[in-house]
């Protein structure tokens, strides 16, 4: 659709691309572990499980140690899902391309029964600072601003979204994950190692020129420190209830 934010079709492309070169993980690995210890503070065995996220059958398993069992879906098929089907929502890294992320708060609130919880990781506002930098500098030899980052949300209006979707006791906090780098190429592979480049629907479709990739280039370099750039991953960490009343909330 024309008003959509992400092409979720390149989406999926950009993911098999990275799947096919060997996909990188270590942000959501991290986020993940994060996640398992905090669940290993519930006091309470899961009848079923509902893991969003990159597929990675090795969380699957980690996640049947604490529910009776555990489906994979990735956020394309959320639609999908049958109200009150689970007791436990996982989502690691998935929601921040939904075109409607209230939309889909809203369906896993409805594929959750009374008293269930909702746990996950999303990349925040201050993800790719570095990033974001370089490509001004970029979009000002090309002589036109274009969006190159995808917009994240901040702290509070994630929040904010939990609520309004009908979750209780709403809690968010952050992890700031600071990885060097040698130059804006190395952070590139990166992404897209991950299937995390650019698909927003209103990038640009003419590509940079080689005049403003040096200048990207140099800008990114600004910041370095013996000869490495610290580039950061800012995770949103989350954790939600849905009510223990049938209902409410």
């Amino acid at each position: 659709m024309a008003d959509e934010l992400f092409e979720q079709k390149l989406r999926a492309l950009r993911r098999k691309r990275a799947l096919r070169r060997g996909l990188e993980l270590f942000l959501h690995e991290r986020a993940f572990e994060d996640i398992i210890e905090r669940l290993s503070l519930v006091q309470r065995r899961f009848r079923s499980g509902l893991l969003v996220g990159p597929p990675n059958p090795g969380w699957r398993e980690r996640l049947l140690q604490i529910a009776d069992q555990v489906d994979l879906f990735e956020t394309d098929g959320l639609m999908q899902l049958e109200p009150g089907s689970y007791d436990l929502c996982v989502a690691v890294g998935e929601l921040d391309t939904v075109n409607d992320l209230p939309r889909a708060l809203l369906t896993i609130r409805f594929a959750l029964r009374e008293d269930s919880l909702f746990i996950g990781a999303v990349p925040g506002g201050d993800t790719l600072p570095a990033l974001r930098s370089a490509m001004r500098a970029a979009d000002e030899k090309m002589g036109a601003a274009t969006p190159h980052v995808h917009p994240r949300i901040e702290p509070a209006g994630f929040t904010s979204l939990l609520s309004s979707a009908g979750f209780t006791m709403p809690v968010v906090d952050v992890d700031r994950v600071q990885v060097s780098y040698k130059g804006l190429a190395d952070l590139v592979r990166d992404l897209r190692s991950m299937g995390a480049t650019n698909i927003l629907a209103s990038r640009a479709r003419r590509p940079l020129t080689r005049e403003a990739i040096a200048a990207a280039s140099r800008q990114f370099l600004s910041g370095a420190e013996d000869g490495r750039v610290t580039e950061m991953f800012e995770l949103l960490h989350f954790a939600a209830w849905t009510s223990a009343v049938p209902g409410n909330g």
